[in-house]
């Protein structure tokens, strides 16, 4: 006996795998393919792989799995804001659409739930009113430390959009930061080959990020900076590289300086641009009062 469904809008262009683990059941991939090879799994009355990417309105036929037991998902603990939360997050919305929200992220506040963190974004954020007929999806990152613009998508079809555009590198992200030091006049490009352990493993990626000096004197400089890649921590470690890490971070820095004590990462995303069907969209996010008191006093 077969069951039948048909492809909403939301999963235009998904992966029938992955199509399958959200709307179907969730079973392990070696598993998915081993009914698809068994033709259970039909498109429009054809055979298909697990890699074909569905179109909204395909008809999908599912046979004979009803002996099959989804995997055990581990159950998320969700943060449950405050009232007092939710109106906060009205000071802090830049852009708000049908399609999607961008955010001024306060600083010290990560974006998803974590083993170390349990208040974020996502789970405050998704209780506003500005989620009301729909659901928050994450298309890029930010640190937890950081403050400034994220984007959050409203459907599935805007994060794969998002997602596709960072990846060919059509959204075009600028950075503002105050680091220690004097930064060397002649530092326009900083190029660095940045290594990740995971797993164990030894990874190697190529950084690349531009950098302008705005203010400079002998004990800090305030910078502009235009990631080109998109690392993990990627601005934090090259700056650090460069001898000049940034302020408040308790994570890359130099040994052999004193530290400011701060109440934040001296580190915001400050604007972004991108263009979507001929449209160009442009947003800037204030940095927060730290980060302006530091540069009230020191500049």
């Amino acid at each position: 006996m077969s069951k039948s469904y048909t492809v909403v809008d939301d999963y235009q262009d998904s992966r029938l795998d992955r199509w399958f683990k959200q709307n179907v059941i969730n079973l392990p991939h070696s598993l998915i393919e081993k009914i698809i090879r068994q033709n259970k799994i039909k498109v429009n009355n054809k055979k298909t792989k697990s890699s074909y990417r569905v179109q909204s309105g395909d008809l999908i036929e599912i046979y004979d799995i009803s002996k099959l037991k989804p995997i055990n998902k581990e159950k998320k603990i969700k943060y449950k804001p405050k009232k007092s939360e939710l109106g906060a997050y009205d000071d802090y919305v830049i852009e708000n659409n049908e399609n999607f929200i961008i955010i001024n992220k306060p600083s010290g506040v990560p974006v998803q739930s974590g083993t170390k963190s349990f208040r974020n974004i996502i789970d405050i954020i998704k209780n506003t009113k500005y989620f009301e007929n729909s659901k928050p999806f994450i298309v890029h990152r930010i640190d937890k430390e950081t403050s400034g613009i994220f984007i959050i998508a409203k459907n599935r079809k805007f994060a794969q959009l998002f997602t596709s555009l960072f990846r060919i590198r059509k959204i075009h992200k600028t950075y503002l930061a105050l680091v220690y030091g004097k930064v060397n006049n002649s530092v326009k490009t900083m190029r660095d080959e940045l290594v990740y352990y995971e797993s164990n493993k030894k990874i190697t990626q190529k950084a690349i990020s531009h950098l302008k000096i705005i203010k400079s004197n002998e004990g800090y400089s305030f910078i502009e900076l235009n990631p080109i890649t998109g690392r993990k921590h990627q601005l934090r470690k090259q700056l650090l590289n460069i001898g000049n890490p940034i302020i408040g971070d308790d994570k890359y820095f130099l040994n052999d300086r004193k530290r400011i004590k701060t109440k934040s990462l001296m580190l915001h995303a400050y604007k972004i641009k991108f263009m979507i069907n001929n449209v160009q969209y442009n947003f800037k996010a204030k940095y927060n009062e730290t980060f302006e008191n530091f540069l009230n006093k020191n500049f």
